[in-house]
This record gives C-alpha cells, structure tokens and sequence, in this order.
C-alpha cells in the first residue's frame, strides 16, 4: 500500500503539480508576458493573451515532415528529449515551499544537468535533419553553450558554497534565512541571468536561430507538432531557469514563515510566481534593448568577462563564510 501511494504522489507531482499540466500552463502565460512586454518596449501592441496556446494548438494541427536527408529516430526523438529534461528539473525545485517535491543531496547538480539537455536535443534534431543551415546553426548551439555553462555553474554554485550543502531545498532555507546574502550573491545572480538568456538563445544571444540569416538555425527543418514540443520546451525552460534563479538567489517561495496549511501553500506559490515573473521580465527587457552579439563575441564575453566574475563570487563566498566564523 505504501509503495502504491508513493507512486500515486509521485505520478502525481509529474503529471499536475508542480509537473506537466502546471508547467504547460505557466509557460505559455510566462510566454505572453515576455511577447507582450517586448512588444510594449517596441512601441507595438503585442498578442492577445490566448496567442501563445492558439500558436501551440495550430502547430499541433501542422503535418509533422520528415526531411528525405534526416536520420529518422534522432530527429523524431530530439523534441521529446529536451522536453522531459525541463519537465523533471521543476520537480527538484521548492515551488509552495522551501521544500521541493523531490528533493536529495546533490540535486543541484542533477538540475543543472538536465537544463542542459534542451540544448543538446536541439543540436542532435539540428545536425541530423539533414539541413545545411540546420547544421550551421546547430554548431553555433554547441559553441555558445561552452561559452555560457561554466559561468552558469559557476554562479549556481556560490550559494550552494555558502549554503554548504548542493541541495536546493537546504539552499532556499539558508537564503531565506539569511537574506543579507542576496546582495552577496548579486554578481552571481547576474552571471545567472546573461547565461540563462544565452541558454534560452534569446538577444543578444540569439546567433544560432538568427532568423534573418539562418532561417531559425537548428529548427529550420522542423514542423507541425515537432517544432511545437520545440517551442513548449523553450517556454518551459524559461520557467524552469527563472525558478532555479529565484530559488538560489532570491530564496524561492520563502518567506511562507510558520504559515502551513493551504494558506502557507498558497502563499508560497504567490511569492514563486511574483519572484519568477520578475526574472521573465528582466530577461524580456534585455531581449529588447540589446543587439545581437556574433557567435564569436559571445564565447568572448562569457570567458573574458563572466567567469573570472565568477570565479571572484566564489572567492568573496569563502571570505564572508570565513569571516562569519571568525577565521579571517
């Protein structure tokens, strides 16, 4: 019976909350919050606030194309692939609570890996469909993600050294608790954002879709219901990396305080969605204000400039955990 109801909880947690019918639910709202503030910043009026499921429902309704040149169950798998990536990675992060769904020592890690996945099922579906401006831009996917994943960790990972734990639930109790760390952590929590940006392929870093020269980069070749698990993927991921964000650097859902109860859920959930819209809205407006950098400019800034801040935040991390406990 035990062993029933914990795969009830789980099935649970993945299918409807804070899983698939939540996250699909969210992400389509956090898409017509970036479409329409990047809009408003262009002087232009933007969608309506259903466009982003008439857009996903119309794709469905698409034929689905297999390109004559593509290698058939890589291009068919890529889509799935990235998508239940970003689907299990929210599982691991407090949503109502300072508390995830699923949580264990070192899943810190294990979201982070699986923020990465998106990108590499973009690179297989690209590079083997077949499509030479697919494959173009499937290479700039793979060398912007070198450029930007160290200095990502490397920003994840300062609260978690100050924390002294690599879980995140741990990590929101110690943030929310300490709340004087968030100005610590705020070079870090730069660092997060520019590299989440380039993880989404958003402006400035958008060089692999590059539709005015790529015709969408890796995607060109995908339609119908592909492209759809595609873009619901980079919806979610959105979600997904501003939760994370919010989680490490702005202490997630908490303050809840002693609340318990549906009211402390509800709460906490209010707090989460106020926090990771904020992030949505940030990363919307630098879509709207910057240019886009060249493939090689991005490598650039990442490794010139992001990690040795990086790598400066760890070092300030130590000093001021050292300085707490009177060693320095």
């Amino acid at each position: 019976m035990s062993l029933e109801i914990d795969l009830a909880t789980g099935l649970l947690y993945l299918l409807v909350f804070p899983g698939f019918a939540f996250l699909f639910t969210y992400a389509l709202a956090a898409e017509y919050v970036d479409r329409k503030l990047y809009a408003r910043l262009q002087n232009r009026v933007g969608p309506p606030p259903l466009q982003p499921l008439a857009d996903f429902l119309k794709l469905l309704a698409k034929e689905s194309a297999v390109p004559e040149n593509a290698t058939e169950r890589i291009y068919r798998a890529a889509p799935l692939t990235g998508l239940a990536g970003v689907l299990t990675a929210m599982l691991y992060i407090p949503v109502w609570s300072e508390t995830a769904a699923m949580s264990f020592e070192g899943d810190l890690v294990v979201v982070l890996f699986l923020l990465s996945l998106p990108s590499f099922s973009l690179f297989f579906g690209g590079w083997y469909s077949g499509n030479v401006f697919s494959q173009v831009g499937t290479t700039r996917t793979i060398t912007q993600l070198f450029g930007y994943e160290i200095p990502f960790f490397l920003a994840c990972f300062a609260p978690a050294v100050a924390a002294g734990t690599l879980e995140l639930s741990s990590i929101v109790a110690f943030v929310g608790s300490n709340p004087l760390h968030m100005l610590v952590f705020a070079p870090a929590f730069v660092i997060g954002l520019l590299s989440l940006q380039a993880k989404l392929e958003r402006i400035p870093f958008d060089a692999p879709e590059a539709e005015s020269e790529l015709a969408t980069g890796a995607l060109a070749e995908y339609s119908g219901r592909k492209l759809a698990l595609f873009r619901l993927t980079k919806d979610v991921e959105l979600v997904v990396g501003a939760a994370l964000l919010s989680a490490l650097f702005l202490g997630g859902p908490y303050p809840v305080g002693s609340i318990e109860g549906i009211a402390g859920a509800a709460l906490g959930i209010a707090v989460f969605l106020v926090k990771t819209l904020a992030i949505v809205t940030i990363l919307s407006i630098l879509r709207g204000v910057l240019a886009r950098l060249r493939i090689e400019q991005v490598v650039d800034v990442f490794y010139r400039w992001l990690v040795p801040i990086g790598l400066v935040q760890i070092g300030i991390v130590l000093a001021v955990g050292l300085y707490a406990e009177g060693l320095l």
